[in-house]
């Protein structure tokens, strides 16, 4: 069976913008125990998105790879 693990990110630096080299992904707010219910988000086509539950903006950015934020550390670990 092939397993997928979508990337999660989240915004403890209370950022308005954070860039992302990927555009199907997961919100989860700030890290647990202060998380929103974890979203999954898809741009699409398009090159921006915001969560609907904490109004981050992520904007995807061809130069970063997948798994890289700016700033820094918005990547979260997969939790189940």
């Amino acid at each position: 069976m092939a397993t997928s693990t979508v990337p999660h990110f989240c915004n403890d630096a209370g950022v308005s913008r954070i860039r992302i080299g990927i555009g199907e992904f997961q919100c989860m707010g700030a890290s647990p125990p202060h998380d929103h219910p974890h979203i999954f988000l898809d741009m699409g086509s398009e090159k921006e998105i915001i969560c609907p539950y904490c109004s981050t903006v992520y904007e995807r950015d061809d130069s970063l790879s997948p798994g890289e934020s700016d700033p820094p550390g918005c990547r979260a670990s997969a939790t189940s």
